[in-house]
């Protein structure tokens, strides 16, 4: 239940901030710098057919980055639950938030040692960073529905992305600027970039303070009073399995989070493989990259607030179902670009911008209405398996097309589909039945 009204606001705030400490992550290190700079370093590892060959399998270069996203995401499926069941069933959602948010942030750190070819240090840290990461975010989710009610949700929603994409447009701007600049300042290259992705780190370390700060702990709901001393390990699985039959009895909201799940691995894929596609797919400077992704930053967060003032007006579901459609067209758009020619990437960035923020913002809200009270981080582990930066199936096509074509055009026409599929199961959605269905009541438009 959220909490009274100043004090609610004060959550509110301070909610927001871990958007602004984490997106960083997100922005500098999973869109930005960390797929093309590791994917360089694996070149640099590589054999003479192009090859490496972690733990004696061959993986063309190309596809290491893709496929080590992939790894993250599959090892987060086994953590996530297990971490949301824990800290639904002792109410310790905070001391969870905070331990998963610095091991994640030193991780990011430690990304300043990756040089030469150590690629495998890269994946490594990448898979520790994206676990820690994907914990963290379902914890922080799992406070939506605690800190606002049911018709504050949209917008409280869109807010925390808006100061997402504003904070990750103000780093982005500074590694901008020291990237531009890095041989006036007597840097190299890559130390200029591997000061950018430890940078996102420090920023995600710090910022993480504020929500710690303002955020309060609820008890636990319907579990006895020695559950924090009978949480471990195995009572995560069960409780995790508890859940997983639970759903069985909520077909709308299973109905509504495989939706998600498909369109959501392919927002998340061209979030995390764009700057790939730009380099290497069509031969484009890490300066335009950046640019573009700075673009898509700052449009994101107009996009956010625009999206959620249309959710007001015409509800949820039908913003989302509508950005859907956009991101069809941008994305089918993409295979068309001329190479070397950054007028029409700009373009691309535009088109993606402005629907990026505000489909996951709304998401988000709109499956906060289908969860049953006391268990939000379980219901939101679920969620989260396919959220930002931990989708698993879009990279994996994205990285099989690759590697099976040769040719980036063809991959990034992959994810076509899944904001198709993710369209017509939305589509069959009675959202507002859904939400019955679990005990809650839906605002007045949704």
């Amino acid at each position: 239940m959220a909490a009274p009204g100043r004090e609610r606001r004060r959550e509110q705030r301070g909610w927001y901030f871990y958007d602004w400490a984490n997106s960083v992550f997100s922005t500098s290190v999973l869109t930005v710098f960390l797929g093309p700079y590791l994917t360089e370093v694996t070149k640099s590892a590589a054999d003479a057919d192009g090859y490496v060959h972690p733990m004696g399998i061959p993986v063309r270069a190309g596809s290491f980055f893709p496929y080590a996203v992939s790894a993250s995401v599959l090892l987060s499926v086994l953590v996530m639950p297990l971490a949301a069941a824990f800290a639904d069933r002792t109410g310790r959602k905070k001391p969870l938030l905070g331990a998963a948010a610095y091991l994640g942030a030193g991780a990011t750190t430690g990304m300043y040692f990756l040089d030469g070819d150590r690629y495998l240090l890269g994946g490594v840290l990448l898979v520790v960073a994206n676990v820690s990461f994907a914990v963290s975010i379902v914890l922080y989710h799992a406070f939506l529905p605690q800190i606002a009610a049911p018709e504050e949700r949209d917008r409280v929603s869109a807010h925390g992305w808006a100061f997402g994409y504003a904070s990750g447009a103000l780093v982005l701007v500074a590694n901008l600027g020291l990237f531009l600049g890095h041989e006036a300042l007597g840097v190299a290259e890559s130390t200029a970039v591997r000061i950018c992705l430890a940078s996102a780190g420090l920023w995600w370390g710090i910022f993480t303070v504020v929500p710690l700060l303002r955020l309060r702990e609820r008890p636990a709901v319907a579990h006895s009073a020695d559950g924090a001393a009978r949480a471990g390990l195995g009572q995560g699985f069960r409780q995790l399995a508890g859940t997983l039959r639970q759903l069985r009895r909520y077909p709308l909201t299973l109905m509504f989070l495989l939706a998600y799940l498909l369109y959501n691995d392919g927002i998340q894929t061209v979030i995390t493989q764009a700057s790939v596609y730009g380099s290497e797919g069509l031969g484009l400077d890490q300066t335009t990259l950046i640019g573009a992704i700075l673009l898509v930053q700052i449009l994101a967060v107009a996009g956010a607030l625009l999206l959620g003032r249309l959710a007001a007006r015409y509800g949820a579901k039908r913003t989302i179902l509508g950005s859907l459609v956009a991101w069809t067209a941008t994305v089918g758009a993409g295979y068309f670009l001329p190479r070397e020619d950054p007028v029409w990437f700009y373009a691309l960035a535009v088109g993606i911008g402005l629907v990026l923020g505000g489909s996951q913002a709304l998401s988000r809200s709109l499956f906060s209405h289908l969860v049953p009270a006391g268990k939000e981080a379980e219901y939101f582990a679920l969620y989260e398996i396919s959220d930002r930066g931990t989708s698993w199936l879009g990279p994996l096509v994205f990285g099989l097309t690759y590697q099976l074509t040769g040719e980036y055009r063809s991959a990034i026409l992959s994810l076509v589909v899944f904001f198709a599929l993710g369209f017509a199961l939305l589509l069959r959605v009675p959202v507002r039945r859904a939400a019955a269905a679990v005990g809650n009541v839906a605002p007045g438009r949704i």
